[in-house]
């Protein structure tokens, strides 16, 4: 398998984990666990994941000039990036923040254009416009009406939106220490550093869990969070960096939206219709074209 391709499955798998997770996670906060408590558990769980991980693989040593880099990056790309995130998300409808999020491979794009100067191509436009349309077209279906901003969401879907560019700036950062470095060599480092910015603010909300008391449904949905949702999807996502460019990266979070459906259909739980077929071909075409390599004349 070319490397191109690895970088595709691995894209398309943790896309996977994230449409899981909106089934398996979603009664998590605030009822078992404060979303800080949260955000400190990914990360922590998460840190011991890759340190253990790196171990079965050679040890490299990097330039004391990266470490400055990695710093940034795990301040967007996991503290900051995570806190906003769930928090945002505890404060406003999932339906606002999957909508805010298709903001992203937008952001990404134009991060790219500014700071990797990587030249803007027909396709990837094309793509990126494709995937806007058939992103928002099944969110807004499935709202039904449920898609508001107002006072009491506020405060929420700015947190979100600034999580989005969080991460824009993350991946487009990453990019070159993932074709430097091995995955797992800067994802270490990157978690470590994360979870020094992440303790003052949210370890007193983990400790605070009553441990005994949660349902073993609960353990296990906080366990598929850890490993699956955090430790996965980053070494996932970062894997893809080392062959695809980061606006291709970003644009597969269109699926999210697509494969949480398919997998509500599954369950008996969605069916599936015109509307979402025809946002399933304007997503699948965007993120075909958008890593597509051709340049404008």
């Amino acid at each position: 398998m070319n490397p191109s391709l690895k970088a595709h499955c691995s894209l398309f798998a943790a896309q996977t984990i994230y449409a899981l997770n909106y089934s398996i996670a979603k009664d998590l906060m605030p009822h078992h666990i404060k979303p800080l408590g949260l955000v400190m558990l990914r990360i922590s769980g998460a840190l011991v994941l890759f340190w253990l991980l790196s171990f079965f693989y050679p040890q490299e040593k990097v330039e004391k000039n990266d470490f400055k880099k990695l710093m940034l990056l795990a301040f967007f790309g996991v503290a900051f990036n995570q806190i906003f995130f769930i928090y945002g998300l505890s404060l406003t409808k999932p339906i606002n923040s999957a909508i805010i999020m298709v903001s992203n491979p937008i952001a990404v794009m134009f991060f790219t254009l500014f700071i990797l100067k990587e030249k803007l191509t027909v396709l990837k436009f094309t793509g990126l416009v494709f995937g806007v349309i058939g992103a928002l077209t099944l969110l807004l279906f499935n709202a039904q009406g449920s898609f508001t901003i107002g006072s009491e969401t506020l405060g929420g879907d700015l947190m979100t939106l600034v999580n989005s560019l969080s991460w824009a700036v993350f991946v487009v950062m990453a990019k070159p220490l993932m074709q430097k470095y091995q995955t797992v060599t800067v994802m270490k480092w990157i978690f470590l550093v994360g979870f020094i910015y992440a303790v003052p603010f949210c370890a007193n909300d983990l400790w605070s869990v009553t441990w005994s008391q949660l349902s073993f449904d609960v353990i296990m949905a906080l366990t598929f969070v850890v490993v699956a949702t955090t430790f996965l999807v980053y070494l996932l996502n970062t894997f893809a960096l080392k062959s695809l460019s980061s606006s291709v990266v970003s644009m597969y979070i269109y699926l999210q939206p697509f494969l949480a459906t398919i997998i509500a259909v599954l369950l008996g739980k969605d069916e599936l219709t015109a509307i979402k077929l025809l946002s399933a071909g304007l997503i699948i075409s965007g993120v075909y074209l958008a890593s597509r390599k051709r340049k404008i004349a």
